[in-house]
């Protein structure tokens, strides 16, 4: 095992690559889009008459549920990456 170099500013870190911290935003927000088209197209077709508010409601719902789902697992992953690899500071020459 490697010893850590003896620099007093050295702390190892388990953050995740900047990429996939991105790409957990990006899947949040397209889980909250779905989620929100889902609960506002439930609503719009179990109404007869045009309920504008339960549709627009629901929508807000089924985004935040959508994004708030999709949010834990993102979060999740991100803890799984950051416990396999440990990123340690450039070699400096």
């Amino acid at each position: 095992m490697a010893t850590p170099p003896e620099s007093p500013d050295y702390a190892p870190t388990s953050l995740p690559p900047k990429g996939a911290r991105v790409l957990a935003f990006v899947a949040i927000l397209v889980g909250g889009i779905c989620g929100g088209l889902i609960g506002y197209a439930f609503a719009d077709l179990s109404c007869a008459d045009g309920c504008a508010a339960l549709a627009g409601f629901s929508g807000l719902l089924g985004a935040a549920i959508g994004a708030v789902g999709v949010g834990i697992v993102a979060v999740l992953a991100l803890r799984a990456m950051g416990e396999w690899t440990a990123r340690r500071p450039a070699e400096e020459d």
